[in-house]
């Protein structure tokens, strides 16, 4: 059992609480853990990330979505073949750049992704007792009008966790919100299913073989995930999580800094 057994399977637990409420695989809490708190590189962070993300942690966080008909499996199925091949790719570019850049390019997709989870222009709006004027989002289009931006996503989705040791949530979410109008909760359900797969396994072996993956860690880490995430799944389908997703947001958006400024 690794040093610091207990804070490992802490970490795993916050990681799947966020993971089963936004369909995030939880790279983007263990990377910045793993680095600030275990003293971890961050190219072995990346790695040791991506060992978490290749288990099925996130099974049980899927078997609720999907009995709740909150999932579309074709669409999960194209995302995930897409995640394949982008994150060898993304993984393969991360290996061959600097520490320093690595650092400088993660906290500048923090800044990103904290901004649009902490959703200032909201924030402000409510404040100024204006209302939303974008009207809610359409249920899912028919796939067969959007079954290739399924495979596009999935390669962008792929990139990012190659390169950031992320899951590809992050990228899948807004996307199929953004583009393709699916409701919050039904696009959370369709990524966690795209990353069930060991979709990011290439990208792992690829860190395994530069000696930059912590398995021990990762087990530990694993092992908590799997109770978060069920966990995060049962809180996002009883309760609104809007305040949760902007303190996340502004934890992302401090992360950010210590990457960028090397603090």
């Amino acid at each position: 059992m690794p040093d610091h057994a207990v804070a490992l399977l802490i970490l795993g637990v916050a990681a799947g609480v966020l993971s089963g409420m936004f369909g995030i695989g939880g790279g983007v809490v263990i990377v910045p853990m793993l680095s600030f708190l275990f003293g971890f590189e961050l190219q072995k962070a990346v790695g040791t990330s991506l060992a978490v993300l290749v288990m099925p942690v996130s099974f049980f966080a899927v078997l609720s979505y999907y009995r709740a008909n909150l999932l579309q499996l074709t669409a999960a199925m194209l995302i995930a073949t897409g995640l394949i091949g982008g994150g060898v790719i993304g993984a393969q570019v991360a290996l061959g750049l600097p520490g320093d850049t690595l650092k400088q390019l993660y906290g500048i997709f923090l800044i990103y992704i904290g901004w649009r989870f902490a959703e200032p222009r909201k924030v402000w709006a409510a404040r100024k007792g204006i209302k939303n004027s974008v009207p809610p989002a359409e249920a899912a289009p028919p796939l067969e009008i959007a079954w290739y931006w399924m495979l596009v996503v999935g390669i962008g989705a792929g990139i990012a966790s190659g390169l950031f040791g992320i899951g590809g949530g992050l990228v899948i979410v807004p996307v199929l919100v953004g583009l393709l109008h699916y409701d919050q909760k039904r696009a959370v359900g369709t990524s966690l299913a795209a990353l069930l797969p060991p979709v990011g396994a290439g990208a792992a072996l690829s860190y395994y073989d530069a000696g930059k993956i912590e398995l021990g860690v990762a087990a530990m880490i694993a092992a908590g995930l799997v109770i978060g995430a069920f966990a995060g799944a049962k809180i996002a389908l009883g309760l609104p999580s809007s305040t949760i997703k902007r303190l996340y947001g502004v934890f992302l958006l401090l992360a950010s800094l210590r990457f960028i400024f090397q603090l």
